[in-house]
């Protein structure tokens, strides 16, 4: 009706919005105002919605993970070796570039969590657990084939995800002299050496 109150769009589309805004203009631009204004609602209305600036960017987070989630369970739940479906985790776990925008936001996170309180920490922790369950139960199942050696699979996933993980930042900070390219390569020959069952 004409003059009547616009309704509040749905959460998700506001998370969706907010990392559009990020990969756009990077995260310095992505402002509760400026939210506001792509979605049509006042800074103060997001502030109700979500509370502070820190549970807007977990959200986000946790929603853009949820997506990742679908597509990680996707790539490894399909009929393939298993040493494939560990490159395709991998794959997914690079950043794509300097400035991936899920990479930014996930650093902001980390970097915001030092003052976080325990149930954001809690909500993080999830995130990360998932990633390290389904590496855990992917490297067990290639050691049970014979594809890869028998090493503990949680803690060779535990030193996998810290070896990604210090590539990745270099990545997504655009690190001179580290790219996407030579990064999946350097993982690659981590695996080769030390995962690799002898043939």
């Amino acid at each position: 009706m004409a003059g009547g109150r616009r309704q509040a769009p749905p959460r998700e589309d506001v998370l969706a919005v907010a990392m559009e805004m990020i990969a756009e203009r990077g995260l310095e631009k992505l402002t509760m105002a400026a939210l506001g204004r792509e979605v049509g609602m006042s800074s103060g209305h997001l502030l109700y919605y979500f509370g502070s600036k820190d549970e807007l960017l977990l959200r986000t987070l946790e929603w853009s993970e949820g997506r990742l989630g679908a597509e990680r369970g996707r790539l490894l739940t399909r009929t393939a070796p298993a040493r494939e479906r560990l490159d395709a985790y991998v794959d997914l776990y690079v950043p794509d570039g300097h400035r991936d925008p899920h990479w930014t936001l996930w650093l902001e996170v980390w970097n915001r969590s030092q003052n976080a309180d325990e149930a954001a920490r809690d909500r993080q922790a999830a995130i990360e657990g998932v990633w390290h369950r389904d590496l855990v139960a992917l490297l067990a199942e290639g050691i049970s084939r014979g594809e890869f050696r028998p090493v503990d699979p949680d803690r060779f996933a535990a030193r996998l995800r810290s070896l990604l993980d210090g590539f990745a930042i270099h990545v997504a900070i655009g690190l001179r002299g580290t790219d996407r390219s030579q990064v999946l390569q350097h993982v690659r020959e981590f695996l080769e050496d030390c995962l690799l069952a002898d043939t």
